[in-house]
């Protein structure tokens, strides 16, 4: 069987990662609007009614407006944007992240593909609230790095184009300095926290990939939280899964591009037992299981089809 998908906004960072991972497969049938008719808006109603599913790759906005066009009950709704990632109503889909995720994705018409950061974030700290490992109300922060393609066109100009207005020839900048960066919602909920985690971004000058850290306090920690309970603890949550993989023999360093160009999210638990400390760190790819490898991955489930089909594994 082949199914029939429309990648609204295909050409914008996101949608063109999916293309890549959807070409060549017989399965997919990809939507196009004709070029003629690219500003229509009954045009684009048309495409969005008629797929089997819909992968929205547009501003928030942009993707609630996409939502309120598909006026059918069959349409799979895959939205990339944050517009609905805290939404009740619709599946959040990172798979791996809890036992009954799957099978919610999989029964729904409207999944929220997951931000970047919130990815990394979330499947280091999830499995430990969930194992009672870390209580709810641990105050916690999240460091991280990104490259600019997370940004979009407009932050790929920044730092690729002399010529654009604002364009840097910065190694790194810090930004959400308000610490009312929007991912943050979704990082608390999510997680189960009782407080919202300090989140600490930072944008790199490289063009993907991305390493999202989480420092701990151990003995803040009840009970006798080591770093091997930590590791078997992600372990455990992540048995069996092609995606996500829980490393046992820790490198001395890790590189922003530890991941980059494939759809897999790598966790590392480093512990100084001695000073009860640790740093959990996840290293994946932005536009990979942090964007467009996450879309790809929900799509596939939510169409019955092999969840790793055309992921760079």
């Amino acid at each position: 069987m082949t199914f029939k998908v429309f990648i609204d906004g295909a050409a914008g960072t996101t949608g063109l990662e999916i293309a890549d991972r959807l070409a060549g497969r017989t399965d997919i049938a990809i939507l196009k609007i004709a070029d003629d008719r690219r500003k229509d808006p009954a045009a684009r109603a048309e495409a969005l009614n008629a797929a089997d599913a819909v992968i929205l790759c547009l501003p928030d906005d942009a993707a609630r407006e996409a939502v309120s066009l598909i006026d059918n009950g069959t349409t799979r709704i895959i939205d990339a944007s944050t517009a609905h990632r805290t939404a009740a109503d619709w599946a959040y889909g990172f798979a791996e992240l809890e036992p009954e995720a799957r099978a919610k994705i999989a029964g729904s018409t409207r999944i929220s593909n997951p931000g970047c950061y919130p990815t990394g974030f979330l499947a280091l700290i999830r499995p430990l609230v969930r194992a009672g490992l870390l209580p709810a109300d641990t105050p916690v922060s999240v460091n991280a790095l990104s490259g600019y393609s997370g940004g979009g066109k407009s932050m790929i100009a920044m730092f690729e184009d002399p010529n654009d207005p604002a364009a840097t020839d910065t190694a790194a900048r810090a930004y959400a300095l308000s610490l009312g960066h929007k991912h943050v919602p979704e990082m608390q909920g999510h997680a189960g926290l009782a407080h919202p985690p300090i989140f600490a971004p930072t944008v790199v000058r490289t063009y993907r990939g991305m390493l999202v850290e989480v420092p701990l306090h151990l003995h803040l920690l009840p009970g006798a939280v080591t770093g091997d309970k930590i590791r078997d603890t992600l372990a455990d949550a992540y048995a069996g899964s092609r995606i996500v993989r829980v490393v046992r023999d820790n490198p001395s360093f890790l590189t922003i591009e530890q991941a980059a160009g494939t759809d897999r999210l790598e966790l590392y638990v480093y512990a100084d037992e001695k000073n009860g400390q640790a740093r959990l760190i996840a290293a994946l790819d932005n536009l990979g299981k942090g964007a467009g490898g996450a879309a790809v991955q929900n799509l596939n489930i939510a169409l019955g089809l092999d969840e790793a089909e055309g992921l760079i594994l």
